[in-house]
């Protein structure tokens, strides 16, 4: 089974949010149960240049509408696998990732380069795997493809929903400024007077999955399906939810490098001195008996910052500690920094992305809050799982797929979670959560059924690989 996985970032190269996890992990994962599997990606003007091994070619032809284009493709292990990235500095060398005008374009070039790159690396791929509405452009073009050049004639296409709500909208009259100029090129993308990137994906590809079981059945519905909830229940013998794994070679609380000290579920004592080290990063009194609530997230409506923003006097009053690390919402960025002011001496705020303090606040907390609107499949409860730090989840999506409500009576569970999404249902289980952090055998029980949980990428490679079988079937 040979996969090109295509992906618009993945760790280590870059990264925005869950997909850029997801698209660094799964290679390697897939190559651990035989998998022989690549990575394409553009190559970003952040990608650190030392995370490149060698330029494997520099003359890559790019059918483009307005004439051939040339890029160079640069090859990387860091990964764990094969992942071969596209340079083209005028549609890569930017600022972000994402958040240009012409992004319909940039990922539209992206597309057409990584199915020309794919005939320069040997055999045909048995499958495609192509994420969320930058890929809708490959999926697209390959369905027309298949039927005109031999070399595709046989390869299928996996579609993966990481969130649903970002659909690569642009103004139809660039599709035949793109090359998507015939009715059948034409047609996926249309929808309500706009051209939808993430439609065509979903139209086009033969197969789909999306990141939780959870978050594939509420994506059929009209208050989680952002519009597209009728193809999705059209396709729906087509849809497969796969949780997402963790990559323990990096998330691991035995050997993380960015720790201050290294625990596990036999000996927690390490976690005491993360607190410690993690009080003393955001300059807060060095109380170690205090509870620590952390976030960590893009600041977005979604997160539920709302809910948190309402609650905020409620959670201070409660005597903890709250950590937060992210940026995004300028409303939301402002009200942490005011928070901050507030209560300089409980809060503490880092606006933007750190992935030393990422890991140092999983150690360091004792409860990780996430109490998000929709939650495709989410990372960060499995990263607080494996460090001890209890989550408190709304349950949606892959939230209630992995976090287990804590049971006093049967003593199982490894968190907390709410259903309504509101602030009173939220304080509700923060409540719970302090009460029982107060008695330490309790909340000892409660770290240690989440620690010993096994969120690997290994089960979820097995189930990716099923799939792909399926899919090189259809």
């Amino acid at each position: 089974m040979r996969v090109a996985i295509l992906s618009s970032e993945a760790v280590p190269f870059a990264k925005t949010g869950g997909l850029g996890d997801v698209a660094g992990a799964l290679p390697k994962a897939l190559r651990s149960v035989g998998v022989d599997s690549l990575l394409v990606l553009p190559l970003f003007e952040q990608t650190e240049r030392k995370l490149l091994r060698a330029q494997v070619i520099d003359n890559l032809e790019v059918e483009w509408p307005s004439g051939t284009r040339r890029a160079s493709v640069w090859l990387s292990d860091a990964a764990g696998a094969p992942a071969f990235l596209i340079d083209a500095p005028e549609y890569f060398a930017r600022s972000s990732v994402y958040g240009f005008g012409d992004d319909h374009e940039r990922f539209a070039f992206f597309c057409r380069a990584a199915l020309a790159l794919l005939k320069r690396l040997g055999p045909t791929p048995d499958i495609v795997h192509l994420n969320d509405w930058p890929g809708g452009f490959a999926a697209t073009e390959l369905r027309v493809r298949r039927a005109l050049d031999p070399f595709y004639h046989r390869t299928r296409t996996l579609f993966s929903i990481h969130n649903l709500a970002y659909h690569g909208s642009f103004d139809p009259r660039d599709l035949d400024r793109l090359g998507f100029n015939t009715p059948e090129r034409r047609e996926p993308f249309m929808m309500e007077g706009a051209a939808s990137a993430l439609k065509a994906g979903l139209m086009m590809s033969d197969m789909l999955s999306t990141v939780s079981h959870r978050y594939s059945l509420e994506i059929q519905t009209p208050e989680f399906g952002h519009g597209l909830e009728w193809i999705l229940r059209a396709r729906r013998d087509r849809l497969v939810g796969i949780t997402n794994g963790v990559d323990y070679d990096v998330w691991n609380p035995e050997t993380d490098q960015y720790l201050a000290a290294h625990f596990n579920a036999d000996n927690l004592e390490g976690k005491r001195m993360c607190k410690l080290d993690l009080l003393r990063r955001y300059n807060l009194p060095e109380e170690l008996d205090r509870p620590i609530i952390a976030s960590i997230s893009r600041l977005t409506g979604q997160k539920g910052f709302d809910l948190i923003r309402e609650a905020a006097a409620q959670i201070l009053m409660t005597g903890a500690f709250f950590i937060s690390l992210g940026s995004g919402a300028r409303e939301y960025e402002d009200f942490f920094q005011a928070l901050r002011d507030h209560a300089p001496r409980q809060v503490g705020t880092y606006r933007g992305f750190n992935e030393p303090l990422s890991h140092q606040i999983e150690a360091g907390a004792d409860i990780f809050l996430m109490p998000s609107q929709f939650e495709p499949c989410g990372l960060n409860q499995m990263y607080s799982l494996r460090y001890g730090t209890v989550p408190v989840v709304r349950a949606t999506g892959g939230l209630d797929d992995t976090v287990e409500d804590f049971d006093r009576s049967r003593g199982t569970g490894n968190g907390f979670k709410f259903g309504p999404y509101s602030a009173p249902a939220m304080l509700e289980k923060i409540s719970e959560a302090l009460y029982c952090y107060g008695e330490p055998e309790v909340w000892k029980q409660i770290q240690l059924n989440g620690m010993r949980v096994d969120n690997s990428w290994q089960a979820a490679a097995q189930k990716y690989l099923e799939l792909y079988r399926t899919t090189a079937q259809t």
